[in-house]
């Protein structure tokens, strides 16, 4: 049977199109699923239930217009909505992939990072992914750096400190900890192995702005939970599937064969299709 995935959407998402493809192209059984019909606010026959699925992704966009902070409403409508079911899929060990604003959804959430009781109930919010140090919305490729030692069900395969290029487009993805508890939970990411990804310069350097196009705290562009079945990244692997997404990629390919043909984001999805395969 191939791997079910469910893509959520609502008003405002925009990248729900290209993760679905990303997943298609690789033989997965991808749906886009409107809230609505995880919650039963529809007919009868367009009902889904999310336990019939073996990973949920939260795509990129505006959900809601980002209105009040990015992913806030998206976030309360689910917690409110879904919390019981929520918590019953990523008990049993299903994956959860949020990816630029799904990435906030899961932050808003308490999904990420993820401290405390694992899985017992939605934990309360302990990090932030806020404004822009620019103050703008911030739409460009980005180096990324693979830390992460074999814990997020997500990059096993990719090789630790590989740089990875994705492109990055949002206006709050600044990770944010409050100072009184930044040190202790940098620790614990440390620790737990949930520092997926950080932002780098073309050589690999950690680096700050245009590298880091945010701010982020400690360059992080990508965490995992304690467990490493949800993973939430700021960069948008759906748009780096091919090597041809690539805005120097006419330049690159000189010379080159079809070897070249997928660029670095198909990784992420493969990675998490051959562990569900597993």
């Amino acid at each position: 049977m191939p791997v079910k995935i469910c893509i959520l959407r609502i008003e405002g998402t925009n990248c729900e199109h290209e993760t679905f493809l990303s997943f298609k192209r690789l033989g997965a059984a991808a749906e886009i699923v409107h809230l609505k019909q995880l919650i039963g606010a529809v007919k009868e026959r367009e009902k889904r239930n999310l336990k019939d699925y073996d990973l949920l992704v939260i795509p990129g966009g505006f959900s809601s217009g980002d209105y009040i902070r990015a992913g806030a409403i998206l976030a309360a409508r689910i917690k409110g909505a879904l919390g019981k079911e929520i918590v019953d899929f990523v008990r049993t060990g299903n994956p959860i992939l949020g990816i630029c604003n799904g990435f906030q959804v899961l932050v808003e959430m308490g999904l990420l990072p993820g401290f405390g009781a694992a899985h017992e109930e939605i934990e309360m919010q302990q990090a932030a992914l806020t404004t822009n140090d620019s103050a703008r919305f911030e739409c460009r490729p980005a180096f990324i750096k693979h830390e992460n030692r074999g814990n997020c069900v997500f990059t096993r395969g990719i090789e630790k400190g590989r740089i990875l290029k994705m492109p990055c487009a949002h206006a709050e993805g600044k990770f944010f900890i409050d100072e009184r508890k930044r040190e202790a939970y940098i620790q614990l990411l440390e620790e737990n192995d949930q520092i997926v990804f950080r932002y780098v310069d073309s050589d690999g350097n950690y680096a700050s702005h245009p590298w880091n196009p945010n701010g982020s705290i400690y360059n992080i562009a990508g965490i995992c939970s304690p467990e490493g079945n949800i993973l939430g990244l700021m960069p948008h692997p759906e748009r780096a599937f091919y090597a041809f997404m690539d805005p120097e990629w006419s330049r690159r390919a000189r010379g080159r064969r079809n070897g070249d043909a997928y660029g670095d984001g198909k990784m992420i999805f493969e990675a998490v299709l051959n562990y569900l395969r597993r």
